[in-house]
């Protein structure tokens, strides 16, 4: 596996909060200021925004994918269930379950692999969310996926640990790189 950091390579801020933060907010922490504006980004695009949660969630999963980031894939296959995405639906996202996504959800993945490779949507997928999504939620699903691609490369450059019940990669997935976990308290 390529980029596997075999611990973090800037530790968690300690802390006496049970339950303790997650382990990338605590390793944010070494910067407040970054912090402060990562935060309220994401905070945004998770509860603020306009998109339905599923929808959401399925780019935030198949960026995470593309990107190679199983901490982000692990904390957003508990959201993504949450939000009604199946667990076959979660194994799809991962190139790891079989079955075909509708149109809606087709073009969803589409977008977020098209962007995790090239940095561009081709017209063709454009169109097809066009007719869906109104220009801002369009503007909306491009940071989504932009910020998400984003944090997958900050959570592999610093190798943050998975906590140890969050979930990792699906079963029968066959990732190009794995997180190191956090040893349980």
């Amino acid at each position: 596996m390529t980029g596997t950091s075999s611990g973090p390579r800037i530790a968690p801020r300690p802390t006496e909060t049970q339950p303790p933060p997650l382990n990338i907010f605590r390793t944010l922490a070494h910067n407040h200021d970054l912090y402060k504006g990562f935060l309220s980004l994401g905070a945004h695009l998770l509860s603020d925004g306009t998109l339905p949660a599923r929808e959401r969630e399925i780019v935030i999963l198949r960026t995470g994918w593309q990107c190679g980031s199983e901490y982000e894939f692990g904390q957003h296959t508990v959201i993504g269930t949450q939000a009604g995405l199946t667990a076959e639906e979660i194994d799809r996202l991962a190139d790891a379950g079989s079955g075909a996504w509708d149109p809606g959800d087709a073009e969803l993945v589409d977008m977020a692999d098209e962007l995790c490779a090239t940095n561009a949507i081709s017209d063709e997928t454009w169109q097809r969310l066009a007719a869906r999504w109104s220009e801002p939620e369009l503007l909306e699903l491009l940071v989504l996926c932009g910020y998400y691609r984003l944090v997958s490369g900050l959570l592999n450059g610093v190798g943050v640990e998975l906590e140890p019940t969050t979930p990792g990669w699906p079963a029968a997935a066959s990732p190009v790189r794995r997180a190191p976990r956090q040893a349980p308290a």
